[in-house]
């Protein structure tokens, strides 16, 4: 009975695994048709270019008139065997199965023509498109772009962040992109870029993106009960002192969504006209009573 037992609930684990390695490649190609479609059908028509490896395989593609997903693939494999090496296998053959989908995608919609000939609406709709690809991508686990795989390397030897290392290479690409078009579809590629820049983020984090606050209040009871009953948060008191008057204070702790925040000043200024708050980014939240959709 007992060895029955455990080779069910081998098999059970077995299943769940499966599932959530086939569900996370499937969210992987989609994400790859959503920024195939705006880079096809916004961007590449209007000569405006995307950050990363893709812009340069834009331009490349543009000046040696071969395709854009065979530049896609040709370019990121340096940036895969680099990963492969110094990241992970996981997140190598992640990132793998996102450029060949990417690529295919890319492929399928080259001969579509694209959606508009307005630079703007190509700019502001291919960014956003892009961007919810690619952070669809990102949030599974993979990665369409060797420049971040190159710069998460780096932060760990330099003092920049990835963040700062990505942002520089991009800038790098969108001037290059003024000398081979013009220096009107490298400034609309910034726009472009900028709103797939945040997109991504929203995409990653969602709407329900975690916030900590602190709270100093003179009430710290009434605020605690009430952003219990009516939040539904758990709330962490931290004894603290006024730096200046030395005064005994009870500060709150508590993690809230992005979409709470409205509704815990109210409270706030209900219970407490004087209390005051800081209110921070959490990049992420694991345990407790807080609860966090994710997809991973």
């Amino acid at each position: 009975m007992s060895c029955y037992r455990l080779q069910g609930g081998n098999l059970l684990t077995q299943k769940k695994f499966v599932l959530k390695l086939l569900r996370k490649y499937i969210l992987l190609f989609i994400g790859a048709m959503i920024a195939a479609a705006g880079l096809e059908f916004f961007l590449v028509p209007n000569q405006i270019i995307d950050g990363g490896i893709v812009g340069i395989s834009i331009m490349a593609s543009h000046v040696t008139g071969y395709p854009l997903s065979l530049f896609i693939a040709i370019l990121n494999i340096p940036f895969l065997y680099i990963g492969y090496m110094q990241i992970g296998k996981k997140f190598a053959i992640s990132t793998l199965f996102s450029v060949v989908s990417l690529s295919y995608w890319v492929s399928i919609f080259h001969p579509i023509p694209g959606l508009t000939t307005d630079l703007f609406l190509a700019a502001v709709f291919g960014g956003i498109i892009v961007g919810i690809g690619t952070g669809l991508i990102i949030r599974s686990g993979g990665s369409t772009d060797g420049a971040e795989v190159v710069a998460i390397i780096l932060d760990q030897k330099t003092g920049f962040s990835v963040g700062e290392m990505v942002m520089f290479f991009n800038l790098f690409i969108l001037t290059s992109a003024g000398l081979i078009f013009t220096w009107d579809k490298a400034m609309y590629s910034l726009v472009a870029y900028f709103i797939a820049f945040k997109v991504i983020d929203i995409t990653i984090e969602g709407l329900n993106e975690s916030k900590a606050a602190l709270i100093v209040s003179e009430k710290p009871d009434e605020i605690s009960a009430a952003l219990m009953s009516r939040l539904g948060r758990g709330v962490t008191i931290l004894h603290g002192e006024g730096g200046y008057s030395k005064e005994q204070k009870n500060v709150l702790y508590a993690v809230i969504s992005r979409l709470e925040i409205s509704k815990l000043k109210d409270i706030i200024q209900e219970v407490d006209e004087n209390g005051f708050v800081t209110i921070s980014d959490v990049h992420d939240v694991m345990g407790g009573q807080f609860k966090k959709k994710s997809i991973h």
